[in-house]
């Protein structure tokens, strides 16, 4: 496969996209183009069949009869990870519909026939790491202030924590422990799988070019960062039904971030 490249792109020079200068604005105008694209052709009828499957089985069947409702908070703030990569289709579905091509749900899946698909699924493995490391400092640090043994029911976590020593100490640290993996994933893929859709970059260049959108516009980034962890935990509140809503209504925002972030390849050519 003399053409699969994962870490640089398809030339033989680096393709380094120039960065833009956003405003926090922006960021609501992506956000209405976002749901334009959504109420166009309604993704979130797929969203429902993935997340019930999803959230049923492991935070029913798992955290009830494994009894790790411990992990219940961190498998809620992992959708933050692991939701740049989860939103590939919601991308490509945008992609489509700015250039007038079909939007039919099932061109979702035209990402498995991308020239940069080795390089997406690296980024995939790697955020996959980051979460799987996240779960783990979580557990840790559960362990090291409750013991190894866990609460029987949802309502025996809230009352260890809101009741117990160290149930405090668990929300706060917690917490940070879980901005820092966020801030780690926002700077190196905010725009990263976006790209990757759009120019065969290569990883490399994917995870580079989002530090430096997020080096160039920390403000107008750090509050994409919020509005989407608040975002996705807010719609997790109610059964995690919202998410059929906000999971879409992101992952298309997303496409027209990086669009409002990274020149086009056109334009660089031009130049």
């Amino acid at each position: 496969m003399s053409n699969f490249h994962v870490i640089a792109g398809a030339g033989s020079k680096l393709d380094m996209p120039i960065i833009r200068t956003i405003r926090v604005s922006d960021l609501f105008d992506a956000l209405r183009q976002g749901a334009a694209d959504f109420w166009e052709k309604p993704s979130h009828y797929v969203m429902l069949v993935l997340i019930y499957p999803i959230v049923g089985i492991v935070l029913t069947v798992w955290m009830n009869g494994y009894h790790t409702w411990p992990l219940l908070y961190p498998l809620v703030g992992g959708f933050a990870l692991v939701g740049p990569f989860a939103a590939l289709g919601l991308y490509e579905i945008s992609r489509r519909r700015e250039q007038g091509l079909d939007t039919s749900w099932s061109h979702a899946f035209e990402v498995l026939r991308s020239p940069a698909i080795g390089s997406i699924a690296a980024l995939g493995v790697m955020l996959l790491a980051l979460f799987t490391l996240w779960l783990t400092a979580a557990q840790t640090l559960y362990e090291s202030l409750f013991g190894s043994s866990t609460p029987q029911t949802l309502d025996g976590l809230l009352s260890q924590v809101f009741n117990e020593p160290g149930g405090m100490t668990l929300l706060i640290v917690g917490t940070m422990l879980g901005a820092l993996f966020a801030l780690v994933t926002l700077c190196s893929t905010v725009i990263a799988f976006p790209l990757l859709l759009d120019r065969d970059v290569g990883a490399f260049v994917a995870v580079e070019t989002s530090f430096r959108a997020v080096m160039a516009n920390p403000a107008p980034m750090l509050a994409w960062g919020i509005i989407v962890g608040l975002g996705l935990f807010l719609a997790s509140l109610p059964l995690f039904v919202g998410l059929a809503v906000v999971i879409p209504i992101l992952g298309h925002a997303t496409w027209h971030l990086y669009r409002k972030v990274v020149e086009p390849a056109s334009t660089i050519r031009g130049m």
